[in-house]
């Protein structure tokens, strides 16, 4: 059973060195830092700029219970960067700015835009079909599923096994490897759990299959593949796949925490491999902030392949996913973004069609694998107040 303990016990934990961390390294940690919003605006606030008050708040109080460290950028009709919180709990090091993180499901928008390049290039068919780009990969049981439904969770396919479906249960098997191929053959033995292009499921099956299609389409392995066409293009030299099973993020980052049995437990170092292309990328806020903007102004996928990643499927009841990008409404405007989360760490990208107002963070989140939506409304949706 998760605890989650009050504000006031996490300060007290601070405070005593974090004793209760099963962690490696000297027991003995400083007090963590006074609570400050360090912000850059640009250009001064303005009516139209972003609510720059409403954000500081939003970073107020860090370390807390819920998170351990934040980083926001807020782009647009005016631009705002905040930091706050700790690098490391033990130490109490002021959080980084630059810090690299796993971005979870935010890698889809990188796999959706790879698979519509090769779909402007004429190399795949958005109408083409699974079983014809991937003999043998599904069982006779499934009808044909063609990529757009691949690319919009409209399979039908279940979803594969992991090693644990909560922190609480993949913690003990976090260095463990599950191929993406193993995720698939376990999907692909449950059989269809509904006809391709009826309903909408979130998983991460769809975008493993894709990853597994860019692979067979090119010849080449997917992370190569993100980082000729994506990555290196729009300058995003901070982002990068593991090497396979590969537990650590490479470079500056600041450490995620989970409460696990109550206690605060460091799980930054874990292996994400059978995430692959749904959810492997490791990038930092500047980075998915270039890919946001380049993305929606049509230079990372041309038209009139972009226009599938602002549709939903026809339809489909209550669908809100087209190709990679999830639809919001906040605050009567319509908003176009994912989510991602892996523990200890949970992401965004977010943006107006228009880029009047972009948001990207990533929040080290306690319990970044729970409800998100709490972290959302605090960090994210003060990015669209006005």
């Amino acid at each position: 059973m998760q605890l989650r303990p009050s504000a006031v016990a996490l300060a007290t934990t601070l405070a005593l060195g974090l004793t209760a961390l099963p962690l490696s390294g000297t027991a003995l940690a400083r007090s963590a830092p006074p609570s400050s919003c360090t912000a850059r605006v640009s250009p001064p606030a303005t009516a139209e700029g972003p609510d720059t008050e409403a954000l500081c708040a939003a970073l107020a109080g860090l370390p807390d219970q819920d998170a351990t460290a934040a980083l926001i950028r807020v782009g647009g009709k005016g631009s705002w960067h905040g930091v706050a919180g700790v690098r490391d709990i033990r130490t109490g090091a002021p959080a980084l700015e630059n810090a690299r993180f796993r971005a979870g499901s935010v890698t889809k928008v990188v796999t959706a835009a790879i698979v519509l390049q090769l779909a402007a290039e004429g190399r795949i068919s958005l109408d083409g079909t699974v079983q014809h780009y991937l003999p043998g990969l599904l069982t006779e049981r499934f009808k044909p599923i063609t990529v757009r439904q691949l690319l919009n969770y409209t399979s039908g396919l279940q979803s594969g096994p992991s090693l644990g479906d909560t922190v609480e249960d993949g913690y003990p098997h976090r260095f463990e490897t599950l191929t993406p191929r193993q995720v698939v053959r376990g999907a692909v033995a449950k059989g269809p759990g509904s006809d391709p292009g009826t309903q909408q499921d979130y998983d991460n099956i769809h975008y493993t299959v894709l990853g597994l299609l860019i692979e067979k389409v090119t010849g080449d392995s997917y992370a190569h593949q993100a980082a000729v066409r994506v990555f290196r293009p729009l300058g995003m030299r901070d982002s990068s796949f593991p090497n396979g099973p590969d537990p650590l993020i490479h470079g500056p980052h600041n450490r995620g925490y989970d409460w696990l049995d109550g206690a605060l437990v460091d799980v930054t170092d874990w292996n994400m491999s059978d995430r692959f292309a749904a959810g492997d990328m490791i990038s930092t806020t500047a980075d998915l902030e270039r890919l946001l903007v380049a993305l929606f102004r049509g230079r990372v996928v041309p038209e009139p392949q972009l226009e599938e990643m602002f549709t939903l499927p026809a339809g489909v009841p209550d669908a809100t996913y087209a190709a990679g990008l999830e639809r919001i409404e906040l605050n009567g405007r319509v908003v176009w973004g994912k989510t991602g989360s892996r523990p200890g760490c949970a992401a965004v990208i977010a943006a107006t069609r228009d880029l009047s107002r972009t948001l990207v963070y990533a929040v080290n989140a306690t319990d970044a694998k729970g409800d998100g939506l709490p972290i959302a409304q605090r960090f994210g949706f003060p990015a669209f107040n006005r």
